[in-house]
């Protein structure tokens, strides 16, 4: 049985002796997940500033996702990772992230419909420029 600790609105841990309060529930796995679902669900947590969930939502659509799709997936787990970064106050972190959820992005074989690339494409390039060593 893991010891899975009580993890802040950005997972990170809470420390043992934290206020139990202070607990923000992770993202409830799920056996499977649509595209169209994943997407809704990770936006709804980025506008809710929880970019750790977007990451965690992208990540298990990505480990679902048939091999043509999960470039993008991988991708968007990878942008939800740098999002985490800025937030957890690591710019360095948060810029290289970026760079490589860009990448993979560009050269994904094939990208889901319900996936707004400007969006996400915008937001890694502000990431880029916003974080510097």
């Amino acid at each position: 049985m893991v010891d899975e600790r009580p993890r802040d609105g950005l997972g990170r841990p809470l420390p043992r002796e934290a206020d139990p309060s202070q607990a923000v529930p992770g993202v409830p796995p799920r056996r499977q997940i649509s595209d169209e679902e994943a997407w809704a669900a990770a936006l709804a947590y980025l506008d809710n500033d929880m970019p750790f969930h977007a990451h965690e939502v992208f990540e298990m659509r990505w480990r679902q996702a048939p091999e043509p799709d999960r470039a993008a997936w991988q991708s968007l787990a990878q942008w939800g990772a740098a999002l985490t970064h800025r937030a957890r106050g690591n710019p360095v972190g948060a810029r290289r992230v970026a760079a490589r959820a860009a990448l993979v992005l560009a050269q994904a074989p094939h990208i889901p419909s319900c996936i707004d690339v400007d969006r996400v494409t915008s937001s890694c390039g502000q990431l880029m420029r916003d974080s510097s060593d």
